[in-house]
């Protein structure tokens, strides 16, 4: 299936903002746990879960 034109399909949304601050707030959140590795990779996995989601979403 071709996609249409540019100019009438709508703009997509980026989800990296998702990843990026699941890697920071992981971080963070770990730090303050004691286990900044664990934070940083939980962060990463919901991060990576979010711009999944939204790139699903958009795809409709």
């Amino acid at each position: 299936m071709a996609s249409p034109p540019p100019s009438t399909r709508p703009p997509q949304r980026g989800g990296g903002v998702f990843i990026a601050l699941g890697l920071v707030l992981g971080a963070g959140f770990g730090m303050a746990l004691g286990e900044p590795s664990l934070g940083l990779m939980v962060g990463l996995g919901v991060g990576v879960a979010l711009a999944f989601g939204m790139a699903v979403l958009d795809r409709r």
